[in-house]
């Protein structure tokens, strides 16, 4: 039975958490993008938060979020293991968070029972396709969900530019994920 101060914390949720032992900890990994020109970090500070309160771990390699002005101290602050390689974020992980579609040096890294979620675009890369059906991961694609608008273009004060911001209205984001990683993993909720 939950307490109530967290019932009341998840009330505006619309949702109550599992008991701790009806919900597996499940490791969440979050490498640094390698693709050329790519600074986006697939996961936030916020995300950490809510997905270690969640119970969850949450593994962020060393210097994913400076591309997009997010210091290893926040990720840290909000509850994330900070690793040094790629290879422990892989390694460690049974949920993968990407920006971007996994690049060759990534291709041996990802493996069997392995969840990863990220842009795939597998009609545009032969070579990826092959990789991941060989790998035996669970690869959901973000361009494939259906109703699952992320992103709204604003244009940011500082820089001028069109830059892609999260709008999270009562924890829709969390909800989505959240939905994804209990049907992937079969845990109630």
């Amino acid at each position: 039975m939950p307490s109530i101060a967290l019932v009341e914390a998840n009330q505006d949720k619309g949702r109550y958490p599992a008991p701790p032992f009806c919900r597996p900890r499940m490791n969440v990994g979050t490498p640094r993008e390698i693709k050329t020109h790519e600074n986006r970090v697939a996961m936030v500070p916020s995300g950490v938060l809510e997905l270690t309160q969640a119970g969850h771990g949450v593994l962020v390699e060393q210097g994913a979020g400076l591309g997009s002005g997010i210091a290893d101290e926040e990720f840290a602050r909000a509850g994330a293991t900070l690793v040094k390689t790629p290879e422990e974020v892989f390694e460690k992980s049974d949920l993968i968070v990407k920006v971007k579609e996994p690049l060759p040096p990534e291709y041996k890294r990802i493996r069997k029972g392995q969840t990863v979620f990220t842009y795939f675009h597998f009609a545009a890369d032969e070579k990826l396709t092959q990789a991941v059906m060989r790998s035996g991961i669970t690869a959901i694609a973000y361009e494939t969900i259906k109703d699952f608008h992320l992103l709204d273009h604003d244009l940011s004060q500082e820089t001028g530019e069109l830059t892609p911001t999260l709008k999270v209205k009562r924890n829709v984001v969390h909800d989505k994920f959240a939905d994804v990683v209990d049907r992937v993993y079969d845990t109630p909720r």
